[in-house]
């Protein structure tokens, strides 16, 4: 690449435009020639990626500077949507506890303290509550705060916590006494993963590389000890990430490699702190495998089984179990057979039961297996938890202790709260714990939920969720928030908002796309939507939002869309494809500027990204990633209005890419529409940290898509 600093334009020059409203920053030119499979690109924002360049952070300022002078006359609008929204929450309110070695923990907010507060209290009467962690007090002097690991040693004495101050997910590593209060002094930089050994004195931990901030090493530490933290396992194949954890049943300690496609586990006695890590099975090319244990009856002195799920015999999983002391691949025997519709995605084992988490004509569905010995079958001797409403969410909740016959499980809907519930393996009876309060007036009977299904173009049926108001209109008169994703084989869950009526009840119609790419079907409805059947996920999207205009949700001048990281590639390959079909973008952390990142092995994520996207030095994905690249095929074309968002401190996507998006593209939309970059200066990927802040974020959006459909109260 050779860049050619002899053209290049004052970096804030404005565009015509009307002299009295805001002018928008125009980045200079700076060209970078790409020549790669004998294609020649010309990247002429490529100096925006110097974050530590001074006139990088003046842009970014400039574009903030903008959008507020634009979204001004929004202000008074958004502190009303901020205050209702505000309004219907609980701002002093508790979580359900759950129980861990005879102590009960939970979490508690306190009004106008942006974060949790987690506690816990022996599960005796009267019992008085102890502060284990002060989130609030850890974010003094930040301007975000994350919490990674939450680990409580055996003997309930010592918390292993990490915590995130800058957005970057980049998490150290502590230690506190819990009954002194006092942190030890360890303090452990850039910390993944973490687990306990029986001991109540090693903890076991993986770290990430600094560059790629893929996860690599395996250490172990030792409390107190003046050693060196002995290096267990190193993870050289650049596409596998690494994590350590225990298991359900507390026996073992598992290593899990894994990449997109591939992975492989590791094991170790929990009792034996110096033990080895010895692997269940090698690694193969696209085979699947996960473990858990189960110690058997009482008295097995083998160790017990593995239960391992696995797509050895199917991309949607099967279940195997294998005796610990020969768990080579040879001996795994079949206990649930691979199912093609249904989805085996994830396991919980517990001492008399499995719980199993699966997906089936794109819902999600909990299923309890007997582990009676005198039972039938693994199938037969099974039931699902039953669910009514035609498009829900259902996940397994929290459940420490191993030996219960309660299974804690959430359930929300578009128009249900989220729930917690308490369910009796024996009874098969459900004990609601806590719904999410929701102050105000709400009644669950005013909103309709839907669920219908689009047809691709080349037939597959594609399932979409909808929620309105009963008394919107379907003439086609109604606006349309079009929500999507499709990547790495993850699904848009069917969840309760409380925000979201502040659209519903202005007469907003909200639906999601469940297109492929994304794991609503199974690891199929993946790999349909990736690699060279990319475009599928593009299709798909469009397919969905041309249906709805169809049957009247929407009309064909207020369809909005919104999506963020891969799905704001989504946003922008959409944008490019058919932009006449949206009246607006909004686009959160958009991972746009495809072909450029995937070419740079150097940053996070990059190489794994081989498995999902393809890898470019190959020509023929080069090529297919150059066909949908957001960046890449941006034209002197009309687009939607545009709301984009991002965080500098972003290490998933990284800030540079919004900015060198909107920086190509006001030099070629040639309507009027407004395009806003929103940089939050102090945050990553997930946007504020803090409830009070993601609230006004939430604000500003729908305050800016409300106020372009003409609705401003």
């Amino acid at each position: 690449m050779k860049p050619n600093t002899n053209i290049a334009t004052p970096a804030l020059s404005p565009e015509p435009s009307d002299m009295t409203a805001p002018k928008p920053p125009l980045a200079r030119r700076e060209p970078v020639e790409h020549v790669l499979h004998g294609d020649r690109r010309v990247d002429h924002y490529a100096w925006l990626r110097q974050k530590e360049n001074p006139e990088v952070i003046a842009y970014l300022n400039a574009e903030n500077a903008y959008t507020d002078a634009v979204l001004k006359p929004t202000e008074a609008f958004q502190e009303r949507l901020y205050q209702e929204m505000l309004g219907r929450i609980l701002q002093t309110d508790l979580s359900v506890p759950y129980t861990l070695r005879g102590y009960s923990y939970f979490t508690r907010t306190e009004e106008g303290k942006q974060y949790n507060i987690h506690c816990r209290r022996r599960d005796v009467e009267n019992a008085s509550e102890n502060v284990l962690l002060d989130l609030n007090q850890l974010a003094d002097g930040h301007s975000f705060l994350g919490l990674g690991a939450f680990e409580v040693s055996d003997d309930n004495q010592l918390l292993a916590y990490s915590t995130d101050i800058t957005g970057f997910r980049q998490y150290t590593l502590h230690v506190k006494n819990l009954e002194t209060g006092v942190t030890l002094p360890e303090r452990i930089e850039r910390v993944t993963s973490v687990a306990w050994a029986a001991d109540n004195r090693t903890l076991f931990y993986t770290v990430e590389d600094e560059t790629t901030k893929r996860s690599h090493r395996l250490y172990r530490h030792v409390l107190g000890s003046s050693e060196p933290d002995a290096l267990l396992y190193d993870e050289t194949d650049e596409r596998f990430r690494i994590e350590v954890q225990r298991s359900r049943s507390d026996a073992f300690l598992f290593l899990t490699c894994a990449s997109h496609t591939t992975s492989e586990v590791r094991f170790s006695r929990a009792d034996e702190a110096s033990g080895e890590f010895r692997l269940i099975a090698p690694r193969e090319d696209d085979h699947e495998y996960y473990a858990d244990h189960h110690p058997g009856t009482p008295g097995d002195s083998n160790g017990g089984i593995f239960y391992i799920r696995t797509n050895s015999a199917g991309r949607t999983f099967r279940l195997m179990t294998v005796p610990v002391a020969d768990a080579g691949r040879k001996f795994w025997r079949e206990f649930i057979p691979n199912r093609p519709e249904v989805m085996l995605a994830g396991t919980e084992v517990f001492r008399t039961h499995l719980l199993l988490f699966e997906r089936e004509g794109g819902l999600p569905y909990l299923r309890l297996v007997d582990l009676n010995p005198a039972s039938l079958g693994a199938l037969e001797s099974s039931h699902r938890i039953e669910f009514t409403e035609p498009a829900y969410n259902a996940t397994i909740g929290r459940n420490p202790e191993f030996d219960t016959t309660q299974v804690r499980f959430q359930y929300e809907s578009f128009i249900t709260p989220r729930s917690v519930f308490d369910y009796d393996v024996r009874t098969r009876e459900r004990l609601l714990r806590k719904q999410q309060p929701v102050l105000g007036a709400y009644d669950p009977k005013e909103y309709v939920s839907e669920r219908i299904h689009a047809t691709a173009p080349d037939g597959t049926p594609i399932p979409l969720s909808i929620v309105y108001r009963r008394d919107t209109p379907r003439d086609g008169s109604a606006p349309l928030l079009l929500y999507g994703y499709g990547s790495y084989g993850i699904s848009v869950p069917v969840s309760f908002s409380s925000n979201r009526l502040s659209l519903l009840n202005r007469g907003v119609v909200y639906a999601i796309a469940h297109i492929r790419g994304g794991g609503e079907m199974g690891k199929p409805w993946h790999d349909a939507g990736r690699l060279r059947k990319k475009h599928n996920t593009f299709t798909d999207f469009l397919a969905a939002a041309e249906h709805l205009i169809s049957l009247g949700y929407a009309g064909p001048d207020k369809l909005i869309i919104e999506g963020g990281s891969a799905g704001g590639l989504l946003m922008g390959a959409a944008s490019n494809m058919r932009p006449e079909l949206f009246r607006m973008v909004i686009t959160h952390v958009p991972f746009v500027d495809v072909l450029n990142t995937m070419l740079d092995a150097t940053l996070p994520l990059t190489v794994g990204e081989y498995e999902e996207l393809g890898n470019p030095q190959i020509a023929e994905d080069y090529l297919e990633m150059k066909s949908y690249c957001p960046y890449s095929n941006l034209e002197r074309k009309a687009y939607p209005a545009m709301l984009v968002k991002t965080g500098l401190n972003d290490s998933q996507v990284m800030y540079w890419e919004p900015a060198k998006y909107v920086a190509k593209l006001r030099t070629l939309k040639t309507d009027a529409s407004p395009l806003l970059l929103k940089t939050n200066m102090g945050a990553g990927h997930g946007g504020a940290s803090g409830r009070y802040d993601y609230l006004r974020e939430i604000a500003l959006d729908y305050a800016f898509l409300l106020t372009q459909l003409g609705i401003q109260q």
